[in-house]
């Protein structure tokens, strides 16, 4: 009797593990599919252009001596981003400098593929640089969701940096020059960049916020999801506030209503002009400090 309720166990345990396996695979593959959506790569302003999907961004900056992209989104995007980058009229052997914004799959997923099609070298901040080089493993944001790393959840194909950045380091490929600011909190080194744009007789800065949201499983209370990820996120709002923007940019194309600029081009004396938003810049981060103030309170008080 105790051996056929061992082998009914070790049965049903089988059935179980088949079927989770199977839903896990039939969800990958449908969030693979709605993710693959490009958009027509699009001109910004100056020497910025757009060659991104419909939710995950990545942008070229482009001069005589190179250029640098920003960001690789999900694995199977790399190649979708070539394709853009050469609509543009623009050859990806001529991206000298990849740069992300924190190493998640949805950021960092084709850097590796990016970095190989392009001969580029990778820049990661110190913070990010081994989640960067492991494909993601050991991403303690995912809280119990990293078990399932194992059947490659959460994880991307790991790339090699080539260079390691601090707060504040600037980045230059000829003309273009970018400022690293390390606004950790989603990720140990989640990165914003800064660098300016010129607009005809105007210069232009451009930011582009890496992300300020917490995760589900993030702690901000003791265990903390990494040491210190509490001050990291204030500290982030004090950074961010402070650059003085006028295009606003992020790493996901919802965070500064991308498509409404889009749209309000075709009324615009100048293509550019809807997006120079400083208030939205601002309203993004008031919005983004409200829920952590609120998710932090909440924490507190469940302890």
């Amino acid at each position: 009797m105790f051996a056929f309720k061992k082998r009914r166990r070790l049965v049903l345990l089988g059935v179980g593990g088949t079927l989770f396996l199977a839903l896990f695979t039939l969800w990958q593959s449908t969030i693979k599919k709605n993710r693959q959506i490009p958009v027509g790569p699009f001109h910004i302003v100056g020497n910025l252009y757009y060659v991104g999907t419909t939710n995950v961004t990545s942008f070229l900056l482009t001069g005589p001596d190179g250029h640098v992209l920003i960001d690789g989104a999900y694995p199977e995007t790399g190649p979708m981003i070539v394709e853009s980058i050469a609509k543009l009229g623009y050859n990806i052997t001529d991206v000298e400098v990849l740069l992300n914004s924190h190493a998640h799959p949805d950021h960092a997923g084709g850097l590796a593929f990016l970095q190989e099609a392009s001969g580029a070298e990778l820049w990661i901040s110190k913070g990010d640089a081994e989640l960067i080089e492991r494909g993601g493993r050991g991403d303690r944001s995912f809280g119990p969701l990293r078990y399932l790393q194992f059947f490659g959840f959460g994880t991307f194909p790991a790339a090699r940096v080539d260079h390691r950045f601090e707060d504040g380091d600037t980045i230059r490929v000829g003309s273009i020059e970018l400022t690293a600011h390390v606004t950790a909190g989603h990720t140990p080194g989640c990165t914003s960049w800064s660098f300016p744009i010129q607009d005809v007789d105007r210069e232009l800065l451009a930011v582009s916020i890496c992300s300020l949201t917490l995760s589900p499983f993030m702690s901000l209370v003791e265990p903390e999801t990494y040491p210190g990820i509490r001050t990291d996120f204030e500290r982030s709002f004090t950074t961010l506030r402070s650059l003085p923007v006028d295009i606003f940019l992020a790493s996901h194309t919802s965070w500064f209503s991308m498509q409404r600029k889009l749209n309000a081009r075709d009324n615009a004396e100048n293509p550019a002009e809807p997006f120079v938003d400083p208030n939205g810049y601002i309203n993004f981060i008031d919005r983004a400090e409200d829920q952590f103030i609120k998710e932090l309170k909440k924490q507190q008080e469940d302890r």
